[in-house]
């Protein structure tokens, strides 16, 4: 080696170190995010050590643009505007309805189960049916009150379909809700009497804001009959069902939670294509009602 290339070696350690390379502008700031700078991309796109996700659940829709021909109203108004907003949804079949509610009310803790309504029980969702110990499909505006029966449409629309157990199905039948009676003995926390049915507490403002529902969607059109909230009990087969004011006090003592906000995405996202205005906006129901 000659005296004029014995620094080669040298400078090649450089290079190969990155000790030679250019320093950073210095009009960029300094990254002081510790994932920012333990951030490394791969060639395929990869991250190592990458920021965990989010916890909260973001709506898939843009629920401003969604309700934008609500904003600013009240009343019959704002009633009528989100019934044009939510009508015209995707309807499912009846039998389609097994496999949406094995989604939309999957147990989180258990994906090969689904909670019960009434008894919020984790169940298999193998087990849906008719016989005792399966669960079924809960019209949670019992179907007899308009006599639209189990037809595309308001028989078929999730928003108001929840799995249930057979049973308890079968004793809430088509009752009202409202306060008061006796607890009944297969699902305690739910009480009943000769025209009424009180589910539990965690799950009244879910039952309110389903018939707050029905109520808005349905408006006689389309070959529907127009469903309708009243405060009283009893209702029969009349489109109507009550009892209203309790209702709007289950609106308010039992608040959205991240089940009915889940349901409500995928109902969107995967099934109708609408939403549920009293879970994105539970506060309209006192403004309509």
């Amino acid at each position: 080696m000659t005296k004029k290339l014995w620094f080669l070696p040298i400078v090649c350690l450089f290079f190969i170190f990155g000790w030679a390379a250019p320093s950073a502008s210095a009009g960029a700031p300094a990254d002081t995010n510790l994932y920012s700078r333990m951030a490394v991309s791969t060639a395929g796109g990869t991250t190592l050590f990458p920021q965990t996700a989010s916890a909260v659940i973001t709506p898939s829709a843009d629920t401003d643009t969604y309700y934008k021909e609500a904003s600013g109203k009240s009343g019959t108004a704002l009633k009528s505007a989100l019934h044009r907003i939510i009508s015209g949804h995707t309807k499912l079949s009846y039998s389609q309805v097994w496999n949406a509610l094995k989604e939309t009310d999957e147990d989180p803790a258990n994906p090969n189960n689904v909670i019960l309504l009434y008894t919020q029980e984790s169940r298999a969702k193998s087990k849906n049916g008719g016989s005792g110990g399966d669960w079924n499909r809960e019209h949670v505006w019992a179907k007899s009150h308009g006599n639209f029966g189990t037809a595309a449409g308001p028989g078929t629309d999730i928003h108001h379909l929840r799995p249930a157990d057979v049973q308890v199905n079968s004793a809430r039948g088509n009752m009202d809700f409202d306060n008061g009676g006796s607890e009944y003995p297969k699902a305690p926390g739910n009480y009943y009497d000769g025209d009424s049915w009180e589910p539990r507490d965690e799950v009244k403002g879910d039952v309110a804001r389903m018939l707050f529902y029905m109520a808005v969607r349905y408006e006689g059109e389309d070959g529907y009959p127009d469903l309708e909230l009243n405060d009283k009990t009893g209702n029969g087969s009349a489109p109507y069902m009550g009892k209203l004011s309790v209702l709007l006090k289950w609106n308010q003592q039992d608040p959205v939670d991240s089940k009915e906000k889940r349901r409500n995405e995928i109902i969107y996202e995967d099934y109708q294509h609408n939403r549920n205005p009293f879970i994105d906006h539970p506060e309209w129901a006192d403004e309509i009602w």
